[in-house]
């Protein structure tokens, strides 16, 4: 088995289902008392929140290739990064550390192209949304992807650091999101991707009335893979 080193903290709710659905899936696959054999590494989020506010991805990037490097000498043999977000630098990071990373979009993208399907709308942060490094991964598949207007994508990106990330989810929120959702399916989306790891918080597929891509859950399951398969 492959040893996992989870880049955490960001936010600490998703780091907690990312441990949860990765032994869930060892289990799965292994049976009996067989879980994961994995490190994590978990941030101070306002630290990361910090450097977003400002745009400082350098600090970010140091800080990510820092932590790397720290699982890396503890025995990681692949990165799994806790979020969507982080991935804006995962190509980079990779270079630099010399370990795999497990690529949320790559796996995304997968299982979109297993689907089927030709266009997606894509919800997460504004740099989730308004950056090409998940949506170039989609492209290079032949899948479209639209987004949120400005407004919306405002609200998204407010909403996951001040109430989702702290694990706070309200029937407003839900009904701004299923308004979001409803006109992205009205902009010719055939699925929808929950790109952000607190998302699926307040939507649920049986929420949504076309396929729902829950990143989390699949990024896991990429990494059950890794680890078994790598």
């Amino acid at each position: 088995m492959q040893t996992l080193g989870l880049i955490g903290g960001i936010s600490w709710v998703s780091t907690l289902d990312y441990y949860k659905f990765i032994n869930q899936g060892i289990n799965d696959r292994l049976g009996g008392l067989n879980f994961s054999e994995c490190i994590i590494y978990s941030f101070n989020f306002a630290d990361i929140k910090k450097n977003n506010d400002s745009n400082d991805w350098e600090k970010t990037f140091q800080m990510v290739v820092k932590a790397c490097n720290h699982l890396k000498s503890c025995g990681a043999t692949g990165i799994v990064f806790c979020a969507n977000t982080m991935h804006f630098l995962a190509d980079r990071v990779e270079k630099e550390v010399g370990l795999p990373i497990i690529h949320i979009a790559t796996a995304t993208a997968i299982e979109i192209e297993k689907a089927a399907l030709g266009k997606v709308g894509l919800l997460g942060t504004k740099f989730t949304m308004e950056l090409d490094f998940f949506k170039s991964k989609l492209l290079d598949r032949g899948i479209e992807t639209v987004v949120p207007n400005e407004e919306d994508r405002a609200f998204i990106h407010q909403s996951i650091f001040d109430e989702l990330g702290k694990g706070i989810v309200t029937p407003a929120i839900k009904e701004r999101y299923l308004a979001i959702i409803k006109d992205l399916i009205n902009n010719g989306a055939e699925g929808i991707i929950l790109g952000c790891t607190e998302i699926p918080l307040v939507i649920q597929p049986s929420d949504v009335t076309i396929p729902v891509f829950d990143t989390l859950l699949i990024h896991s399951n990429a990494a059950v893979e890794f680890s078994l398969n790598g």
